[in-house]
């Protein structure tokens, strides 16, 4: 796959864009879709990457820097230079298994914070790659977690509103300064 975006995987000392945290407004606003993908928008999906890379992370949506729109990048090898980034624009979720799996979570918007969330093991999520062409991707264990993860940033949900177990939730969000009250549950 030939990626019209090229990033270097690398720290840089002032990434290009601002991540918001917990608390924020617009990670709570619902991303609106992409109704052309072009070169703005490669430029975006650029700087989201060299942001993330700069965070240590390996997810962003677009949301997390107050850019209100439906895009991802993804990579869950950021150490590896071989294996390119992933870019999702206007991702949905066609399919979800009913094998559900609990695993830990943090997120660059809550930095410090790691919960354990419940999420479908396998996804397929439909998108538009970096050329606007479309795609479809079959996602189990860690890329299916993080690919559901970016997508409900898009939709103005955090992990931590996912997160079952209250007392560690209220615990952790404390002790590391994030309101508790800035948590919308999920039923």
């Amino acid at each position: 796959m030939s990626s019209l975006v090229i990033v270097d995987k690398q720290k840089l000392e002032n990434p290009p864009l601002e991540i918001h945290y917990l608390g924020d407004r617009v990670l709570r606003q619902p991303a609106k879709r992409i109704a052309k993908v072009d070169e703005s928008v490669r430029q975006l999906a650029k700087e989201m990457l060299q942001t993330m890379y700069s965070s240590n992370g390996i997810g962003l949506a677009a949301p997390q820097v107050a850019v209100n729109k439906q895009l991802l990048v993804i990579d869950c090898e950021p150490d590896n230079p071989a294996n390119p980034p992933l870019i999702l624009i206007n991702p949905q979720i066609t399919q979800s298994s009913q094998e559900l799996c609990q695993f830990e979570e943090g997120c660059l918007s809550i930095p410090g914070v790691y919960l354990d969330v419940v999420r479908p093991k396998v996804i397929e999520v439909s998108y538009k790659d970096e050329s606007g062409r479309p795609k479809k991707l079959k996602a189990t264990d860690l890329l299916a977690r993080v690919i559901q993860h970016e997508m409900d940033h898009l939709n103005g949900i955090m992990f931590v509103d996912r997160v079952g177990n209250n007392l560690a939730l209220t615990t952790e969000l404390k002790k590391h300064g994030f309101n508790v009250q800035a948590v919308k549950p999920i039923a």
